[in-house]
């Protein structure tokens, strides 16, 4: 068991999707599978725009929530408050919900069918590489009002 003040977590979350939308962007344009890459209609373009917009706001006021609290955001630096309040009260991820808003709405504005099918291992190494060693850690760090929290709030949605 780590005595880390801080949760161990296997990539830092903005790193996995931007690497993510790379991968996706290059097999797109070398191994193109439907329209080609940057190619939506109107409605895509809309659509894909709308769910980066939310994706953005949810971060935001999860960001904001955090800095509220007084604690870090960045996974590998000690929490010093359990935050619950805002987004929080409604998932226990509210950040990389958004995140998963803005890439998918990245996948529809690209035209990438590639993009979007690597949402799939993202979201895998997600929950077992960040968010298991994050809630290992805060169970660890904050005990009972952790798992209180954990059991009135969904980890998603």
């Amino acid at each position: 068991m780590s005595t880390a003040d801080y949760a161990e977590v296997a990539i830092k979350p903005p790193f996995l999707f931007l690497g993510a939308l790379v991968l996706g962007s290059l097999l797109t344009l070398f191994l193109p599978i439907g329209p080609g890459l940057a190619s939506p209609n109107g409605l895509g373009l809309t659509v894909g725009i709308i769910f980066i917009v939310l994706g953005f706001t949810l971060a935001g006021f999860s960001v904001r929530a955090f800095r509220r609290a007084g604690t870090n955001v960045v996974p590998g630096e000690p929490a010093t408050a359990l935050v619950v309040f805002g987004p929080y009260h409604i998932t226990r991820n509210p950040i990389y919900v958004g995140m998963v808003l803005v890439y998918f709405g990245l996948s529809i504005v690209l035209t990438s069918i590639w993009v979007l099918v690597l949402l799939i291992p993202v979201l895998m190494i997600l929950q077992r590489g960040v968010i298991v060693p994050e809630e290992t850690y805060l169970d660890r760090k904050f005990g009972e009002a952790y798992r209180r929290y954990t059991g009135r709030v969904p980890r998603w949605l």
